[in-house]
């Protein structure tokens, strides 16, 4: 079969019940939900491994979440743990991971209950009628083709379907600047008894995981009194490191690669508006000179980083925030302030408010305490514009505030399963996506576990 698209004729590849742009946290549980219900369901993405920041960011590990999640968490968790325990001895409620571990994680869950993969594939435009999707139109190695769906999910991070068919979005702060942007590394090598060891002697008070063989993770930001900030600081005098590269400085322990730890920086201080194609580019150089930079510092000064060396370099950066839907209800800070329970809750969010400000460094609200948590409704995945769409991950409809709580990964992945579960409605009851009550999808979803 072939549409019409300009003036060309384009090959429809095949149509689904669910098509889902973006094989992130979000569009991974969405698939995974839809494909275990029956429907036929293809994720589309641009990279060629599900996982989205996590893995190709390589965003680890997840931040903590005490609150219930629904059950594709769960069943995530226990797929990785095949790779190396997820927990660690402290309680943190934080998921330790390899990037290598939850893309095949969420590639044996999907794919073991039907779902379909288009990888290394861009979507490029959307055909509407009515109001309603019909095609995405996406750029493969075959060249631009069509894919035809009754229910489409976007999971993009970008909100890149919702701009494309026309939805309302927002972007930045109110000076119009996004969140700072990082492009994190892995480092090997480093025995990582004395670096804790060394960390602990500064009487460090950010670190917790004092147990040795524990998880462990360690921060230095500029100006803040972190205690490693001296050493950082002979590292500018001796010409190693840039005044710039002080600005976040954090590393992970990895689980199941010993030896070798997740860095959660640098920050790309001058790409103000990730927005800009070229401007992310031009970050980007910017941010393999300073890992360059980074790399030498640790192995000439820092104790534990004797014999280190760079492991890999995610291919894809780390975009905390870019464009978000103007969806049916727009959530504000607020809801964060008083914990909101809303009639349409698929979802729930418990992480701070978490800004890592172009121009004000960090900024934080108040943490939770344990069992606290605010309600994501339904109407902020959903739009007025487009029917049978769906929007779950970083990009529903928030204030630039607000996304900075809902953007951590336990929550991406429940509001995926929500999205998913709206789709196994709309296509069992041959109902619309925007018309839908976010009640009957929270009964279908079931208790929190």
């Amino acid at each position: 079969m072939k549409i019409h698209y300009g003036n060309r004729e384009l090959v429809v590849l095949k149509t689904y019940d669910t098509v889902i742009v973006g094989g992130g946290s979000a569009g991974s549980s969405a698939g995974y939900t839809s494909a275990k219900n029956g429907f036929s369901t293809l994720i589309i993405d641009k990279s060629i491994r599900l996982g989205g920041s996590a893995t190709n960011a390589l965003v680890t590990p997840m931040m903590r979440s005490f609150t219930y999640h629904h059950q594709n968490f769960y069943d995530l968790e226990n797929e990785m743990k095949k790779y190396g325990e997820t927990r660690d001895k402290q309680g943190t409620a934080q998921r330790w991971f390899s990037a290598e571990a939850m893309a095949d994680a969420w590639e044996s869950l999907y794919t073991g209950v039907g779902g379909e993969l288009l990888y290394d594939a861009s979507v490029c435009d959307v055909i509407i009628d009515n109001n309603k999707i019909t095609y995405v139109i996406v750029n493969t190695v075959e060249g631009l083709v069509a894919i035809g769906g009754k229910q489409f999910v976007d999971a993009s991070g970008d909100a890149v379907l919702s701009r494309l068919a026309g939805v309302k979005v927002l972007c930045g702060d109110e000076d119009g600047n996004n969140q700072i942007t990082s492009l994190r590394f892995e480092v090997g090598g480093i025995d990582i008894e004395k670096y804790r060891e060394y960390v602990f002697s500064l009487d460090d008070t950010y670190s917790i995981h004092r147990l040795k063989g524990d998880q462990f993770e360690s921060a230095m930001v500029a100006g803040k009194n972190f205690k490693m900030e001296p050493l950082f600081q002979k590292g500018v005098e001796a010409g190693i490191l840039i005044p710039q590269d002080l600005h976040y400085f954090q590393n992970f322990t990895i689980p199941d690669k010993a030896g070798v730890m997740s860095f959660n920086c640098p920050h790309l201080v001058e790409l103000k508006n990730n927005t800009y194609a070229l401007e992310r580019s031009k970050a980007i150089v910017y941010g393999h000179q300073c890992i360059r930079r980074l790399v030498r510092f640790l192995k000439e000064m820092m104790p534990g980083f004797e014999n280190c060396y760079l492991v890999q370099v995610a291919n894809m950066l780390g975009v905390r925030e870019s464009w978000q839907i103007v969806g049916k209800l727009l959530m504000h800070e607020e809801d964060y302030s008083r914990q909101a329970r809303y009639e349409d809750a698929v979802a729930r969010g418990d992480w701070y408010i978490d800004v890592h400000s172009a121009n004000k460094s960090l900024v934080h609200q108040i943490s939770y305490q344990e069992g606290d948590y605010y309600e994501i409704p339904y109407r902020a995945m959903i739009t007025d514009e487009i029917e049978n769409l769906v929007v779950a991950g970083r990009c529903i409809s928030t204030t630039f505030l607000m996304q900075a709580s809902v953007r951590i990964i336990p929550t991406c992945i429940d509001m995926g399963e929500a999205a998913g579960m709206a789709t196994v409605i709309a296509n069992q009851g041959n109902t619309v996506l925007n018309q839908l009550d976010g009640k009957t999808i929270a009964d279908k979803l079931g208790e929190y576990r």
